[in-house]
């Protein structure tokens, strides 16, 4: 008798066992799918923060570019005249490197790139602490100043947020100068503009007033004696304008470029998150289905 009146509330518990894990599995998928949702708006919100910064890298670039044809001619002056007057660094000389960065990011790895360049170049010359190093923005000097603390004498910032003006590079030139930082020879690393897609570093080389006065053919310019100085200086704001300018004109392009492949690399895990998305929803709704036609056929 008591065999009898349990089997039916045993055939009842099991058949509300599968329910139990059918709602369970629902749940769970329920879930995933909001958290892909989460995941897809995250994603999209990205997406239109690079598209924007695309958009406006693009605008200042066409400035940036004005700007850099326009400079480019202090450099080239600087170049032409030290290779005319023949002048050269003295033996033993000591060299000053100064690398051109800024202080901003998201632009790629235009800054370790001039990083590692520098590096190389510390290390040929003996990497010994008598050769000097000036930094011009923070992304560089964070990095230098881990590897290459020895080497360092003076840093800058703020410079470069937007197109760099003469008055900058005077400003920078004048603090070296006046600056306890003794060199023969000044090295200006810089990324030089190749192309809108890229750049590569480059070198400026900038040489100290006693250089100038020992060159064989500068004499044919025949200028006095207290204005050499004047000019050496005047050529090292000329050279760090100019590198200035176009670097500019380089982080510009890298930012672009960065922002564009960002973009590019959100609308395809856009894709990607969608498709998970859409097929989870689909199966869902495919298993609902089923439990609504399993219940109208146990009917």
């Amino acid at each position: 008798m008591f065999r009898q009146a349990a089997r039916p509330a045993v055939q009842a518990a099991r058949a509300a066992a599968p329910a139990a894990r059918d709602f369970s599995a629902s749940a769970t998928q329920n879930a995933t799918l909001r958290e892909i949702e989460g995941r897809l708006k995250s994603v999209r919100n990205i997406e239109k923060i690079t598209k924007s910064m695309k958009m406006i890298a693009s605008t200042k670039l066409a400035r940036a570019q004005r700007a850099m044809n326009t400079a480019k001619v202090y450099g080239e002056s600087n170049q032409e005249l030290f290779k005319n007057a023949e002048a050269s660094e003295a033996e033993g000389g000591k060299k000053l490197y100064v690398t051109i960065s800024s202080d901003s990011g998201l632009c790629g790895g235009i800054h370790s790139g001039l990083t590692k360049y520098t590096k190389r170049a510390i290390a040929a010359e003996g990497g010994d602490a008598e050769t000097g190093l000036v930094v011009v923005g923070d992304r560089s000097r964070n990095q230098l100043q881990r590897s290459n603390a020895q080497n360092l004498r003076l840093t800058f910032n703020q410079i470069g947020k937007q197109v760099p003006t003469f008055g900058d590079a005077a400003a920078i030139a004048d603090t070296i100068i006046k600056s306890d930082v003794e060199f023969d020879q000044i090295n200006i690393v810089y990324n030089k503009f190749v192309s809108a897609i890229s750049y590569e570093p480059a070198v400026f080389k900038v040489f100290n007033e006693q250089a100038l006065v020992n060159a064989p053919n500068f004499k044919a310019y025949e200028l006095e004696e207290d204005v050499t100085k004047d000019f050496a200086e005047f050529a090292l704001a000329n050279a760090i304008y100019a590198a200035l300018v176009e670097g500019h004109a380089s982080e510009i392009s890298a930012r672009r470029n960065a922002m564009d492949n960002a973009s590019k690399n959100a609308g395809d895990m856009i894709g990607s998150l969608q498709m998970q998305f859409n097929r989870g929803r689909q199966a869902v709704i495919t298993n609902e289905l089923i439990d609504i036609i399993t219940g109208a056929s146990a009917l």
